[in-house]
Formats: structure tokens, C-alpha cells, sequence
């Protein structure tokens, strides 16, 4: 068996170490079409795993379901040359799985995957969270959803905010 060693940290890891602090957040979600939105809020913890990894863990309350929790993994594959991760949250039974890169002319990270389709759930449809930086300390996460059309209808956009 060939010797290990331990991966140093890539450029790309060290994008993705910017996350990693106390957040809290706030979004908004469509109901139906000519109602108000609902607001969500929420805390995240964001840890390292050797630079390598990034690990998030979530909470926050939502209109009908109580205190829901969540996690998402995020590193960059250096033999892809892709960001990969995950996504599971306690209001949900899937486990999303994501691929990505980098938009360095938005200084955003666009993560393809795919989950239920909302039109129907028995049916796959391919979904994209993107992270972008307004500041160190704020940055945006928005998830949109590929309809049939072939376009993309945004259906949250989250801020985050440092705390610490």
C-alpha cells in the first residue's frame, strides 16, 4: 500500500475557510403569488476539518414545522478539481449531494445538484445554491431550481451575518 500523506490546503480551500465563524441568518420564502413572504431566521456554526473541509451546522424556526436542524459539508476535490459536498436537513429525507466551482467574476460558489421536484415530488429536478461575499462578514446564499422551460426560478435568497 502506497504511503499517505496529509493534503495541504489548495487556493480553493482556502476560499471555502472564509465560512467558518458564528453566522445568523435571514430569508425569505414566496407562500403564493400576491401573499407577503415569510420570514425565516436561524443560526449557523461554521467549523474547519484541517483546512480541508468545511462542516455547517444550522437551526432555526419554520412557519409549520417548529425548530428544524441542518448540515452541510463542503470541500474541494483536488483530483476533480471540483468543490463537493452534502446537504440533509431534519425536514427532509434526502441527502443532496453536491458539485461545484467557483465564479471568480462574482466571487461566488455555484453548487449543482439535484433533489424532489417542488411540481412533483416524485419526480428529480436539478436545483443550484450559489455563496457569494458582500463582506467578510455577510454573505448570501441563493437557491434556485431548473424549470421545465430550461430556466432557473430563485426561490430563496438567505443572508448571512457574522457574529463571530
Amino acid at each position: 500500500m502506497p504511503e499517505m500523506t496529509k493534503p495541504q490546503p489548495q487556493p480553493e480551500h482556502q476560499w471555502l475557510q472564509k465560512l467558518v465563524g458564528e453566522w445568523t441568518w435571514e430569508h425569505e420564502s414566496p407562500v403564493e403569488p400576491g401573499k407577503s413572504a415569510e420570514k425565516h431566521r436561524g443560526t449557523e456554526s461554521v467549523r474547519s476539518l484541517d483546512g480541508i473541509w468545511i462542516i455547517a451546522e444550522g437551526r432555526g424556526e419554520m412557519p409549520g414545522l417548529g425548530l428544524v436542524h441542518n448540515m452541510m459539508t463542503l470541500g474541494f476535490d483536488t483530483t476533480k478539481k471540483r468543490f463537493v459536498g452534502t446537504f440533509v436537513a431534519s425536514m427532509m429525507t434526502d441527502l443532496w449531494v453536491y458539485d461545484g466551482a467557483l465564479d471568480t467574476a462574482a466571487n461566488a460558489l455555484v453548487l449543482d445538484t439535484e433533489g424532489p421536484s417542488f411540481a412533483d415530488p416524485t419526480k428529480r429536478a436539478k436545483y443550484k445554491d450559489s455563496i457569494s461575499f458582500e463582506s467578510d462578514d455577510h454573505r448570501i446564499m441563493t437557491s434556485a431550481f431548473e424549470e421545465a422551460d430550461g430556466k432557473w426560478m430563485t426561490f430563496m435568497t438567505a443572508h448571512y451575518r457574522r457574529t463571530r
